[in-house]
């Protein structure tokens, strides 16, 4: 079993719905629990600015599945909620599931990275990761409490 670490995003249609949707669609993965969520939180779009803000958040997985199976679990995770993946990026999107962390493991493969390569720049990934693995060491970044002291959360709010 690996402890894993998954964000997740929506800013189309209920969003706040959809990420706990995404959760209850994670515990129900072969070989994997939920170990925790963290709350979701409001954030400002990153890399494009011209579309709604998303909700996020993180969930805490404990998985039997390779992080190769979990991606491709968490890519039929989003086409079953209606995601279509056009090629654009950093657009608008129902659902957004990204691995962010597969135990310490360190994955470069077409297709998959871990530590996700973004992980360390955005604060609407660290500050919901911080809420669950404040101490976790992201490999080849850093502590995540000190990750997140290093970002711009303006904008950022955890919601209730």
């Amino acid at each position: 079993m690996t402890i894993a670490h998954v964000g997740i995003g929506s800013n189309l249609g209920d969003s706040r719905r959809v990420v706990a949707g995404a959760v209850e669609a994670l515990a129900a993965l072969a070989s994997t629990r939920v170990v925790r969520s963290s709350a979701h939180y409001a954030t400002p779009p990153w890399g494009r600015v011209d579309q709604p803000p998303f909700i996020n958040a993180v969930v805490e997985i404990d998985t039997a599945l390779s992080a190769q199976e979990l991606l491709a679990a968490l890519l039929d995770i989003e086409r079953a909620a209606g995601r279509v993946r056009d090629g654009s990026r950093w657009g608008p999107r129902v659902l957004d599931l990204d691995l962010l962390l597969y135990g310490d493991a360190i994955v470069s493969e077409p297709g998959l990275s871990v530590p996700h390569p973004h992980l360390a720049q955005r604060a609407f990934v660290l500050l919901p990761l911080a809420e669950l693995a404040p101490d976790r060491e992201v490999p080849g970044a850093g502590r995540v409490r000190d990750l997140v002291a290093r970002v711009d959360s303006a904008g950022c709010r955890r919601l209730a």
